[in-house]
């Protein structure tokens, strides 16, 4: 056999041997093809072929505590457009744009991107959806959606928040639950060929959305009603930057209302309601315009503040209402009782160095019990009581108050507050804030400590959930109430309760009394502090109250903040406020005043005519009033003892009832004060 026939024989089988393996790898390649990849190529090639439309899911409804709709959905329509379908586009785009009154050059834009799917115009009206389906252009549908909706406007915005385009919750109660509350998108889906044009042939297939769980809230619509309105009145009457109001059933933590003003319509939360620059004024269609057109960056950062809710996101001093700490820890470490006497010369003397006065240094309250000093308010007894705790013992309250520790209420962006660290505190730190100044709260954290005294020494977790249902109706997820830790004894709690209900009938709380409804609760009013540093002419009033006191229903605190029409103390715009607040919720929980004989005596038989104290000095005055046994105050922080008086409220000649507050007003300059 010659060398070339070998050759060739070798080449055959090479050649054979060759094709034999590529035959095997090719079976091998189609069976891993077929049968471990097949399911897989199988899902890709129905993506190519197939384009589905979002149907979007109803978001579930927010409920007050009855039942009554906060927030729901209204039905509207969403333009899609499947670009490859769409023939000149030029001349449907002019078409679709007359309709949805849009610019023609986005409507074009949208119809040629190089995309399956594209949105023309979100939340379009059902007149406007029924003429794009008219005219019936190839490659466009419209699809029905919901929109996110407020019926009540502006009516406890802070507290529900708002929506993005997308529905999903961006603030407020609409964060919180966003999980809760977001549904599941359905889908519309269409099968399409290699261009993206439709298949003519019938393949559609529909996908029902499921609706998002309802959120049941604590709060109640008629309370909520009735704190906005007196948050209002008192935002406006006082010129003030922010009003917080806040009402609480001291027995399960549940918050019955809460309101800050001014506010914002959740509807079209980019729309400024109040003024910028005097918050308390409401801008009118006019005023609206006017910050219409002002650069992103600046309208962004006003309408970042618009919503913030004052009553979780800011700290303040809460003034002397936090006096009411200070008495309950005194009583419970038993250093005091209700007949602890005390002496009042104007000033603290027990820390040396420092220069605390009492706000009525200038007729000092001489002697007193300490149930007179809380009506009177007197810095001096409250220093001394503190100094009775000392550091360690004033601090451990403060923290088990629930102070310098997140309330955990379920908002956005709760704080903290601040608390000087025990191993910080020296006797002036502790003399401070044991009259409330030293100290930064949150008006969410000071309402739990004041309803932890109403309901018997328990500190609440406050809730603002009540439950939570599907979108039948059915119940899937019910707030249990949780005590956080007790804090004082159901003795001190009764006992700290009479003296609250004197500093109303009696004391410097006198504007929240209301004949029979047993009112009992603490005046404050605290220099603000701005970077840092207290702040000339700027100050911070609250009143905090509880009703009735025999049988607490009602926690309610009122924070006015920057006051700026010429009264700032809180006895004297906080407390009446929080008295209406607090009569017109026990209305409606169909409380019936009943008048103690103390009262009949005290508005029957004791009234007392006001003398003409004009001309006179503030001294002078002061001592003419205690004489008859009527209390005054002054809108002068520290006034000098020769100041003279240039006009009173309630007039010379008006009967009052003993003990009533006599406004008088001083030629000078405020300066710093805590009351």
């Amino acid at each position: 056999m010659t060398s070339s026939s070998i050759i060739s024989k070798k080449r055959l089988v090479f050649i054979l041997i060759f094709c034999i393996i590529s035959i095997v790898l090719f079976i091998s390649r189609l069976v891993h093809i077929q049968l471990i990849q097949g399911l897989e190529f199988r899902e890709k090639a129905l993506e190519q072929w197939s384009r589905n439309i979002p149907v979007p899911a109803k978001r579930g409804i927010i409920y007050d505590r009855n039942k009554n709709t906060l927030a729901t959905n209204i039905s509207s329509y969403t333009v899609w457009s499947r670009p490859a379908d769409i023939l000149d586009a030029k001349k449907q785009s002019k078409k679709i744009a007359d309709v949805l009154d849009m610019d023609l050059e986005e409507v074009y834009e949208n119809v040629t991107k190089k995309q399956s799917l594209s949105i023309i115009k979100k939340w379009i009206s059902k007149e406007d959806a029924d003429k794009i389906r008219s005219l019936k252009i190839k490659g466009i549908e419209v699809v029905d959606d919901n929109k996110r909706y407020y019926p009540l406007g502006n009516f406890a915005s802070h507290i529900l928040g708002f929506t993005d385009i997308d529905n999903f919750g961006l603030y407020g109660i609409e964060k919180t639950y966003d999980s809760k509350l977001t549904g599941v998108n359905g889908r519309w889906i269409k099968m399409v060929d290699g261009k993206q044009k439709q298949l003519p042939y019938e393949n559609e297939g529909f996908f029902e959305p499921q609706s998002g769980d309802n959120i049941v809230l604590t709060i109640d619509e008629t309370m909520q009603h009735l704190a906005e309105k007196e948050a209002l009145q008192a935002l406006v009457k006082n010129k003030a930057k922010n009003v917080s109001v806040i009402l609480m059933d001291p027995n399960n933590g549940d918050l019955l209302a809460m309101a800050t003003k001014p506010d914002y319509d959740p509807n079209n939360r980019n729309k400024l309601l109040f003024n910028p620059e005097e918050s308390w004024k409401p801008l009118d269609s006019e005023g609206i315009d006017e910050y219409k057109d002002i650069p992103w960056d600046k309208k962004s950062k006003l309408l970042y503040e618009s919503w913030r809710n004052f009553s979780i996101n800011d700290n303040y001093e809460p003034g002397s209402t936090f006096k009411i700490i200070t008495a309950a820890a005194g009583l419970e470490e038993k250093v005091i009782t209700e007949e602890s006497t005390f002496h009042c010369d104007g000033y603290v003397t027990q820390i040396k160095g420092a220069k605390i006065k009492c706000w009525r240094y200038y007729n000092p309250h001489g002697s007193q019990t300490f149930v007179e000093g809380a009506q009177n308010s007197c810095n001096e007894v409250f220093v001394s009581v503190g100094l009775k705790l000392g550091e360690e013992k004033m601090h451990e309250y403060v923290e088990k108050f629930g102070f310098g520790e997140k309330t955990g209420i379920n908002l956005t962006g709760e704080t903290s507050g601040i608390v000087r660290p025990l191993k910080q505190m020296k006797k002036v730190n502790l003399a401070t804030v044991s009259f409330g100044q030293g100290i930064s709260v949150t008006p969410i954290q000071m309402v739990s400590a004041i309803s932890a005294v109403a309901n018997g020494g328990n500190l609440m977790k406050p809730k603002i959930m009540k439950e939570i249902t599907n979108h039948k109706g059915e119940l899937l997820e019910e707030n249990e109430d949780s005590i956080i830790r007790n804090v004082i004894s159901k003795d001190t709690s009764k006992r700290l309760l009479k003296i609250l209900e004197s500093v109303v009938f009696k004391g410097s709380g006198s504007k929240a009394y209301k004949a029979g409804y047993k009112i009992g609760g603490k005046t404050g009013t605290a220099q603000k502090v701005i970077d840092g540093r207290y702040a000339n002419g700027k100050y911070i009033a609250s009143f905090a109250g509880i009703a009735p006191v025999d049988d607490p229903k009602v926690v309610a605190l009122v924070v006015i903040d920057e006051p700026s029409a010429g009264v700032y103390y809180g006895g004297q715009i906080a407390a009446p406020v929080a008295g209406n607040i607090l009569k017109g919720a026990l209305d409606y929980l169909d409380y019936i005043p009943k008048l103690s004989q103390e009262e009949k005596d005290e508005y029957e038989n004791n009234l007392i005519l006001v003398p003409d104290l004009k001309g006179i000095s503030i001294s002078e005055a002061s001592k003419k009033l205690k004489e008859i046994e009527l209390n005054h105050i002054t809108y002068i922080v520290t006034p000098k003892e020769e100041d003279k008086v240039i006009d009173q409220i309630p007039k010379a000649g008006t009967e009052v009832k003993k003990d009533e507050i006599i406004e008088l007003y001083l030629k000078n300059k405020p300066l710093n004060n805590n009351r």
